[in-house]
């Protein structure tokens, strides 16, 4: 096992364990889950994307095989959470990784049942079967990280939709005349909302009106900051650049293209609690967009609840209060529902995967009896 591990696995009191491991764009969080829950050992290592979907695959073989050798016998079963189109037992399909087609079997050398579930579905089973929507049979779980994406709970089931796109909240179009997502339409949440759109349009903003101030002192003309749209229509921004036919046309630029002004998710809502003025904008946009999501949502399949997990939850208060108010002003003849933190944090994924591995294994019911205090354990990555 490589640094991240976290020591030999412990007994496991039932004599049998499956391996679980949840498949990300840059890392793979793995780990062996005995039959009563607890979490024998964990491991994180890098997702090599960058070398093909071959050698993801393999990396992935490697990773099962290492984990299985550190437990004690043969695992009852594998559990796999992936990203992209995936059924039980096929990865269909994943942009993100490069993979077609890619049957349970490849994905380990082991001779034991493997079950396949799609990343953010299978976070969604783990936090209605073990967290915050055990006792709850319809909610949304809504991870916001890097992107964002939906798993609809419906009858206590994560549902994919009838081709398995279903849950791409993130790509619902909340502002119709906005920015253009990268999926090539305009004005999605995602683009708005995401931790990694957040930071990026608050260094956009802020890159803007460093740019109009130095033009000022270069110059000696005034120009208001409120006239920095100027440089955006100068400068391609990371959503929309402009092509190469475009640029030839345009008119030529009163200054240089700004430089980004790095910030992270976190830095921009702290400095929006303490009233700046560019971060406040960027974050009221982010709740704009979320309320506006999260209404629509709502009138449609009316969930007992939003359970919102991944970084951007990390925010507390200055995500759940504010969101709360203009969700429930939104929803004018109807209570909104509640907004809870998800449970099981980023640990989400490998222990769903560790549910479709004893599902795998002919138990249906895992994770039933399962104590939250026990998948909290410090050993969890």
């Amino acid at each position: 096992m490589n640094a991240y591990s976290q020591g030999p696995p412990k007994a496991s009191r039932g004599g049998a364990y499956v391996v679980a491991l949840d498949v990300g764009g840059t890392a793979m969080k793995g780990g062996l889950v005995g039959s009563s829950g607890e979490v024998l050992l964990t491991d994180k290592r890098p997702t090599p994307r960058d070398e093909g979907p071959l050698r993801v695959v393999e990396a992935i073989r490697t990773f099962i095989d290492d984990l299985a050798k550190a437990g004690q016998g043969t695992p009852s079963g594998v559990g796999l959470a992936v990203p992209g189109l995936v059924t039980s037992d096929t990865a269909v399909y994943s942009a993100n990784i490069g993979w077609k087609d890619v049957p349970a079997a490849d994905f380990t050398s082991l001779e034991v049942p493997v079950r396949l579930g799609h990343d953010v579905r299978t976070g969604g089973l783990a936090e209605r079967v073990l967290g915050a929507g055990r006792a709850e049979p319809d909610f949304l779980f809504l991870p916001i990280g890097t992107g964002i994406a939906g798993a609809m709970i419906i009858a206590g089931e994560p549902y994919g939709g009838s081709a398995g796109w279903g849950g791409e909240i993130g790509h619902i179009p909340v502002f119709p005349e906005g920015e253009r997502c990268a999926c090539g339409q305009i004005g999605c949440l995602e683009t708005y909302a995401s931790a990694a759109s957040v930071a990026r349009r608050y260094g956009e903003r802020r890159s803007r009106a460093a740019s109009v101030r130095d033009l000022n002192a270069q110059s000696g003309v005034t120009i208001d900051s409120a006239d920095a749209g100027i440089a955006a229509a100068s400068a391609p921004s990371a959503a929309s650049a402009p092509s190469a036919a475009s640029a030839a046309s345009a008119p030529s630029a009163p200054f240089a293209p700004f430089a980004p002004f790095a910030a992270s998710a976190e830095d921009v809502v702290a400095l929006a609690m303490r009233g700046d003025p560019d971060a406040s904008a960027v974050w009221d946009e982010a709740l704009e967009a979320l309320s506006l999501a999260l209404a629509s949502y709502t009138l449609l399949l009316d969930p007992s609840s939003i359970v919102i997990g991944g970084g951007l939850a990390e925010a507390g208060p200055a995500l759940f209060e504010p969101l709360a108010e203009r969700l429930e002003a939104r929803l004018t003849f109807r209570p909104a529902p509640p907004l809870r933190r998800a449970a099981l944090g980023m640990s989400a994924g490998m222990l769903g995967a560790a549910l479709l591995g004893w599902q795998a294994a002919g138990i249906p019911d895992a994770g039933a009896t399962w104590a939250l205090d026990v998948l909290r354990s410090p050993s969890v990555p």
